[in-house]
């Protein structure tokens, strides 16, 4: 008979053209994985895989029989967060996928009140870059996603929560340092240094300025926000920030300066996302309600 974790083998394996890697997504050895996928062939009586020593491909009858695949995976997932639906709220665990630009500054702000409020609720946290979250989220391999709007979502939910402003940084003794906003042009010449390809931070703050995309490409594609951060008030340029970052910065850097972008805001917006038919959706709204007055708590005490 065929079975689920058969099915996920299966999944994991058409998601990355690789045994290897699907065995660590599985957290099974390469071997087992291997035989867990001959198994599901010789029930089917289907070759889904052609593999090698370089490749792996999906054959034609493969690529359907995992289309389907798929969805009775998800269904299942669906099904048993369903069941436990009609719970207390917040009562069954849930995976919460978040992006790296968000992460460490709406974490630390939201979930102690999380905490204090649903004491038995248990979340388990993803941090990813916003495309491979929005896969996981239809894959049913996490619950929800927190991304930044505007962002492509077809296909799903979306539950917005907050919205806040970039912010250019630069050392206090920094001549921009003395301005009350920046706009576009003054943020070409101080040196603008962006977050590379498929950070959503940089497609909003490139749109925002009305920058062209070619024209502004990165050369810090593997570099994160701190270290961006760092390099700014070393000298070496500018690069934006989100405002739930602030305090953050200016505990950390004492002589870090934040200047408002002179276009107008919001320049992104918060959201949770599920999928279509997720069956907590309920458990996503309260959660988005939850960290709006944490948040707003936190705006006020600023």
């Amino acid at each position: 008979m065929i079975t689920l974790r058969q099915l996920e083998f299966a999944l994991a394996v058409a998601k990355h053209r690789h045994f290897k890697r699907a065995a660590e997504e599985c957290s099974i050895s390469q071997s087992a994985l291997s035989l867990g996928i001959a198994e599901l062939e010789k029930q089917l009586d289907t070759q889904l895989f052609e593999r090698n020593n370089k490749q792996v491909l999906i054959t034609p009858i493969g690529e359907e029989i995992l289309t389907r695949a798929q969805r009775v995976f998800s269904e299942v997932n669906d099904l048993t967060t369903r069941a436990h639906s009609h719970q207390t709220p917040l009562a069954y665990p849930m995976s919460l996928g978040i992006i790296p630009t968000i992460a460490p500054y709406l974490l630390p702000k939201v979930l102690p009140t999380v905490k204090q409020q649903y004491t038995d609720f248990r979340m388990t946290i993803v941090e990813n870059q916003t495309e491979r979250l929005l896969e996981q989220v239809r894959y049913g391999h996490i619950d929800t996603a927190i991304i930044a709007l505007p962002y492509a979502v077809d296909g799903l939910h979306t539950f917005e929560f907050w919205s806040e402003d970039f912010f250019a940084v630069f050392p206090s003794d920094d001549t921009h340092a003395q301005l009350d906003t920046i706009d576009a042009d003054e943020l070409t010449t101080a040196n603008l240094m962006l977050l590379g390809e498929g950070h959503c931070l940089t497609d909003q703050a490139l749109s925002v300025c009305h920058f062209d995309k070619d024209a502004m490409k990165s050369n810090y594609s593997e570099a994160s926000l701190n270290t961006l951060i760092q390099m700014a008030l070393a000298g070496m340029g500018t690069t934006l920030v989100p405002q739930m970052a602030l305090d953050q910065l200016h505990l950390q850097n004492q002589n870090a300066t934040a200047i408002p972008l002179a276009e107008a805001g919001p320049h992104r917006r918060i959201a949770f996302v599920t999928r279509l038919n997720y069956a907590r959706v309920d458990d996503v709204n309260l959660l988005g309600s939850v960290f709006k007055r944490a948040l707003e708590e936190d705006k006020q005490r600023d």
